[in-house]
């Protein structure tokens, strides 16, 4: 599921905190904070969309994330490749290589390091 960029700022907040209270998300955010309110309804949308939990004490709420990171952010990585890029990764990787004027050395280090990761995952299989 996407989220917007509001949703996703507060995912960030909360997967680096682990977990927190309204007024503890609305501070990590830059000034101007947004107002109390906008945070709470955002995390509360966030709940109903199965991204965020809560622990109550009382009339306190403490949310956390549902979905990890690493989660979210392959299949949106994923989803990209499969809307933009035909499903092809030597595709989406030459357009970055275009887009961030990747040199060589870039490149040749982007290969050595994708053949260890892989030749390191071979092992544990």
């Amino acid at each position: 599921m996407q989220l917007t960029k509001a949703e996703e700022q507060v995912m960030q907040i909360l997967w680096e905190m682990g977990e927190g209270l309204v007024k503890d998300v609305r501070e990590k955010f830059d000034d101007p904070k947004p107002a109390r309110n906008t945070v709470s309804t955002v995390i509360r949308i966030l709940e109903k969309k199965g991204f965020v939990g809560h622990k109550d004490y009382g009339k306190v709420f403490v949310y956390y994330p549902l979905v990890m990171k690493k989660e979210y952010s392959g299949k949106q990585l994923f989803g990209l490749l499969h809307d933009y890029f035909n499903n092809s990764f030597p595709a989406m990787a030459s357009y970055f290589a275009r887009e961030k004027d990747l040199s060589i050395k870039d490149l040749e280090q982007l290969l050595e390091d994708t053949k260890m990761e892989l030749a390191k995952r071979k092992k544990t299989d």
